[in-house]
């Protein structure tokens, strides 16, 4: 859950029942980490020198397993991205002990009091991390960003590296980063206007403890250093889909847009927070327009992302064109192999194409099953976090039973009537009786449990 921080521990507790009821590993079983051991010291004798280079990184200060480097240069009136990815692969051996382990995990799993790694830290905090200090096993993938923001790969191979510096969100300037770094977050984000795209990043939510003793969720507004970062992972992960899509290969992530029904419950919560949602605008120009910024609009931009009807991998498949709605475009995850299993076969079939060698046969195949992989690990990322926010909610109203709320009715099922609380990000269940969307009923809080993860609201009158 990397949405959410804890910085006062007021969730300990809560977060070491979660751990153990969704078993998360605390740590690698010993062959695991003795395979992480011996692979860390595997020299990288296939790789270019490119640690001439000024790559740098830009991560949260606290980070240590540092997926990408980064260096820009002007070509003409495009800008050639020079993006430098975690070389995982050189490092775990196709069947070996710590490929199955990572096969069985799928993914990191973030919780606000720590992790639970897809490799073990000497490698994905170590030896395959692009820390400062020393060259590193990195693919590049060069990627030309012309002044409408559209991308392709020029190219990508296997190359030493060097970062200069480890930069951190909240502290980094712009003497920092290398020139074209704002224009070059422009041009993509330009190019996400053209085509209507509707990506959303809601700002981190904090757990924080107020004068009188009691918990709230404030929201910390991303930082413009955030978002241009990421304007950088999403080209390369567009060109990279586009690569390996005319090439008839990979491994895409899709998503359908939101349905009927889900739209007319954002609209729902956004009359909760008090949001202004025109009804002849589309989800996606209004989605565009909201700010992290302000409170109210961090917490609909919360309930946009989690409104879409779930994004999931699918490799290729002849005649079909993979879509994700939120980008408008065919994407794929090439960007983060040290936390996503599914990236390191992407990066790996992207270096083959790019290069005009055959996508080895593992990593085909590994298309083929990695779906179902993904899909059970992120499903158990999502449980995981539905049960931070319970704990974080209940934490945050305990003491303030009988206390009246606010509320709108965004939908009706056969659990009951949900509903957004006007004045905090919080989503609960009630008795739906007479009740239809859009109704505001005025409710009081009757239990807010912390050990059981849940609040409970009445009617009042």
């Amino acid at each position: 859950m990397k949405s959410l921080v804890d910085p006062t521990g007021a969730l300990a507790s809560g977060l070491a029942g979660i751990r153990s009821e969704f078993q998360v590993p605390a740590s690698f079983p010993p062959d695991v980490a003795a395979a992480a051991e011996t692979a860390a010291r595997r020299p990288p004798t296939e790789h270019a020198d490119r640690t001439g280079r000024p790559f740098v990184t830009l991560d949260p200060a606290a980070s240590t397993d540092l997926d990408q480097a980064f260096a820009i240069e002007a070509a003409g009136s495009d800008l050639l991205l020079h993006y430098a990815i975690a070389d995982v692969a050189w490092f775990v051996e196709d069947g070996g002990a710590v490929d199955a382990e990572a096969w069985k995990r799928g993914m990191t799993l973030y919780l606000p009091d720590g992790k639970a790694g897809l490799y073990p830290p000497v490698l994905a905090e170590g030896a395959a991390s692009l820390l400062p200090d020393g060259p590193r096993p990195a693919v590049i993938f060069s990627v030309r960003v012309a002044p409408d923001g559209e991308v392709h790969l020029d190219g990508a191979e296997r190359a030493l590296v060097r970062s200069r510096a480890k930069l951190a969100y909240d502290k980094v300037t712009e003497a920092d980063v290398p020139a074209g770094f704002a224009e070059l977050a422009r041009r993509i984000q330009q190019a996400e206007d053209t085509r209507g795209a509707a990506r959303v990043d809601p700002p981190e939510q904090e757990v924080a403890a107020r004068a009188d003793g009691h918990f709230e969720l404030l929201f910390s507004p991303r930082l413009a250093s955030e978002d241009r970062n990421a304007a950088l992972s999403l080209a390369a992960n567009l060109a990279v889909a586009a690569a390996l899509q005319a090439a008839h290969t990979g491994l895409f992530r899709v998503m359908a847009e939101p349905d009927p029904w889900g739209v007319e419950r954002l609209r729902h919560t956004a009359r909760a927070f008090g949001l202004k949602w025109p009804g002849d605008v589309p989800l996606r120009q209004f989605a565009r327009g909201l700010s992290g910024a302000n409170p109210r609009e961090a917490a609909f931009m919360m309930q946009v992302r989690r409104a879409g009807r779930g994004a999931s991998y699918v490799p290729f498949r002849e005649g079909e064109t993979p879509w994700h709605s939120a980008m408008a475009a065919t994407y794929a995850h090439a960007t983060a192999p040290l936390r996503r299993l599914a990236d390191r076969y992407v990066v790996r079939a992207a270096l083959a194409v790019a290069n005009c060698n055959p996508v080895p046969d593992v990593v085909t195949e590994a298309f083929a099953r990695l779906p179902q992989v993904m899909a059970r690990a992120e499903a158990l990322s999502g449980r995981i976090d539905r049960a931070v926010i319970n704990l974080a909610e209940a934490v945050m109203l305990h003491g303030r039973e009988g206390e009246a709320f606010e509320a709108i009715v965004t939908d009706l099922d056969e659990r009951g009537a949900r509903i957004q609380l006007r004045d905090l990000p919080v989503v609960a269940r009630i008795d739906g009786h007479g009740l239809a969307p859009g109704d505001a009923p005025r409710l009081k809080l009757v239990r807010a449990d912390p050990a059981a993860r849940t609040v409970a609201f009445e009617r009042m009158g």
